[in-house]
């Protein structure tokens, strides 16, 4: 694969209740241990942090695949819920769940875009096989 463009931050401090900091500054925040794993909460998370990429990424997705079909509607939205908890091995594993919004198209073809978008997305690629991830398409 040609790379395009490499993303980079650090994580420094005490981990989840640490600093996060990308290479250009752009990021620049500290985390929190969620309240409902026993931290103190108040600020972001790696959790958080996945779901905002990952929502991003799927709809970047889901708009080049419509010009490309050449399929338009009058709205979209992503929303990503990514759930965290222990695995079988004795760590933590992740589940994410995607809902897709649209206005102005019908139920099979949002379902066709959706499907279309969760093959080419990378979020989609990387995570396929190895954590569960459920998409679904609502039209308004």
């Amino acid at each position: 694969m040609k790379v395009l463009y490499t993303a980079a931050a650090m994580s420094t401090g005490d981990a989840r209740n640490g600093h996060v900091r990308s290479s250009d500054g752009l990021l620049d925040f500290d985390l929190a241990i969620q309240k409902e794993l026993g931290g103190a909460g108040g600020t972001t998370n790696p959790e958080q942090l996945f779901a905002a990429g990952y929502a991003a990424c799927f709809h970047s997705a889901l708009k080049a695949v419509a010009r490309q079909k050449k399929i338009e509607f009058t709205d979209s939205a992503v929303s990503a819920e990514v759930g965290i908890g222990p695995n079988d091995a004795g760590g933590f594993a992740l589940t994410v769940a995607l809902q897709v919004e649209f206005s102005g198209i019908d139920q099979q073809t949002a379902d066709e875009l959706v499907q279309a978008a969760h093959q080419v997305c990378p979020y989609s690629n990387a995570t396929r096989g190895n954590i569960p991830v459920t998409v679904e398409a609502v039209v308004a």
